[in-house]
């Protein structure tokens, strides 16, 4: 499909109707040399859905029947398929030896604002393997308790990933720039919220706040368990420090 405002906004309406066995996400790249996308769409911006429906195939067609409303697609692969086989569906794309670094934000909702963002920096992708992706969230998530786990953004109904990804190392500063001010436009958009696994490694400062108001739980637990922080080759939660006791 052809790049554009109308078919942003015409996903928000389909997915803000969504039942819980219906997962929308997009992907905002040039079009991979893959087998079924047309050799004339290849290198050229596109909108792709990615889709699951966990029901049958008949329900399923008519829950994507306002998806495909939208407009003629270049290609529709969807189909009956094992979950495993959907969760591999984009590794053709992510082969071994490339360079990464990634930027995200969760959303309460998707504006004409961000909308207007996401368009701008998708007509400026740094390499042809870059890509951002806004994941649908909601339904059964948003029904947990912020407490109940390590995760407390369940208010959070969308998260963008900036996924950066090239191989020729003189690609990596423009890469990394572009990612960056991506991030930062689209900040006045986002809840401040992040999901822990989407963070790259310079973003140690925003680690208390993917886990919000259960950070300091965490470190208490840390505390107890791993007091020396030998667990600490990830986004890490430091131990809280001991108590003293009152003089």
């Amino acid at each position: 499909m052809t790049l554009t405002n109308e078919l942003l906004a015409g996903y928000r309406d389909v997915a803000a109707k969504a039942s819980d066995e219906l997962t929308i996400w997009v992907v905002l790249r040039q079009a991979p040399p893959l087998p079924f996308l047309p050799a004339e769409m290849h290198g050229k911006e596109i909108v792709a859905f990615a889709v699951c429906y966990t029901g049958g195939e008949d329900e399923g067609n008519r829950a994507l029947e306002p998806l495909r409303a939208l407009g003629e697609p270049v290609a529709d692969v969807i189909g009956m398929q094992p979950f495993a086989s959907w969760q591999s569906a984009f590794d053709p794309l992510l082969t071994p030896g490339a360079y990464n670094y990634w930027k995200s934000h969760n959303f309460t909702e998707l504006s004409d604002g961000l909308f207007d963002t996401l368009v701008s920096h998708t007509k400026s992708l740094p390499t042809g393997e870059c890509e951002i992706f806004i994941g649908q969230l909601g339904g059964a998530t948003s029904r947990v308790a912020v407490d109940a786990t390590a995760f407390p953004h369940r208010d959070a109904r969308f998260v963008m990933n900036v996924h950066t990804r090239w191989r020729d190392p003189g690609d990596e500063q423009r890469s990394i720039t572009w990612a960056r001010k991506l991030f930062a436009e689209t900040a006045p958009h986002a809840t401040g919220g992040v999901y822990v696994n989407f963070m790259p490694e310079d973003e140690s400062d925003r680690v208390s706040g993917a886990y919000g108001p259960n950070y300091a739980r965490l470190a208490a637990l840390k505390a107890q368990y791993d007091p020396g922080n030998l667990f600490r080759l990830n986004q890490n939660v430091l131990p809280a420090a001991a108590q003293r006791p009152a003089a």
